[in-house]
């Protein structure tokens, strides 16, 4: 039997797959949320979501996705990996992604034939077009400069491609150094860690989805804190400690998680 039947729950609740049904809404989650569905609807071009590892921006991006789920004017296109080598291969890639059969196979047949695209589905069939990118740090300087000329496609009202890069704050100053592109920043928004109080409701509400119904806390106040104290509320390190610890409760056959067992648990982290 899983170890999550167990305890009460219907579903794993600390999974650190990027499932929009165990999105917390933080404050800060909440805002890039929303910042980003009105620079989307308004066609504004580029939104920059910046934070640290395991904040939380793969996640959020999945949320993005369903915000739209239901309205077919909006198409979106994701690379979880934007690591290309060269221009070449990532223009390949983005005409092979939109479908687009260019007539010969150069650079600039592709970006025309991006061009081209971008003008048919934005203008002729009033479709919003938006490019997600995760992981953004990895993308070469090279092709930051691609994603430049993109970003100039637009008619006198709007942007023609909605680019939305996720990335960590590393990323910034490279931006900075290419000429043009960070005035073309519409939105520039940077993901905090949780604090405690956001720390504890994020663990009760991904509990709640996980089924949990019962009226005694899972956690007591003194895990919740220490698990604050270890991972300084960045939510993949507390979805992580959290798994952990509800493993460790079934196998003493106790029924809920208290200060000793995560304290136990950052110790063994400690050693490996």
């Amino acid at each position: 039997m899983s170890y999550y039947s167990v305890l009460g729950l219907e579903r794993e609740p600390f999974s650190t797959s990027p499932d929009p049904e165990f999105f917390y809404h933080s404050a800060s989650h909440h805002t890039a949320l929303k910042r980003l569905e009105i620079s989307i609807r308004l066609r504004r071009g580029l939104s920059l979501i910046l934070g640290d590892v395991g904040t939380g921006k793969t996640t959020l991006s999945r949320a993005l996705l369903q915000a739209f789920a239901e309205e077919n004017d909006y198409i979106f296109h994701m690379i979880l990996d934007p690591g290309y080598k060269s221009e070449f291969q990532f223009l390949f890639s983005l005409v092979k992604m939109f479908n687009i059969i260019p007539d010969f196979k150069s650079t600039i047949d592709f970006k025309e034939a991006l061009e081209k695209y971008l003008f048919q589905k934005g203008v002729d069939e009033n479709k919003t077009i938006i490019l997600l990118i995760d992981e953004g740090q990895k993308i070469t300087t090279e092709n930051l400069e691609v994603l430049r000329t993109l970003l100039n496609y637009e008619t006198n009202e709007y942007k023609l491609l909605q680019l939305i890069i996720m990335a960590q704050v590393e990323l910034l100053p490279r931006i900075r150094r290419i000429r043009n592109f960070i005035d073309r920043v519409s939105l520039k928004y940077t993901i905090n860690a949780l604090d405690e109080a956001e720390t504890s409701q994020m663990i009760e509400f991904r509990l709640k989805q996980a089924g949990y119904r019962h009226s005694a806390p899972l956690f007591t106040p003194g895990a919740i804190k220490a698990i604050y104290n270890y991972t300084q509320g960045y939510p993949r390190k507390i979805a992580m400690l959290c798994h952990d610890a509800l493993e460790i409760t079934v196998m003493k056959e106790r029924y809920f998680v208290d200060e000793e067992i995560i304290d136990g648990l950052i110790n063994q982290y400690a050693v490996l």
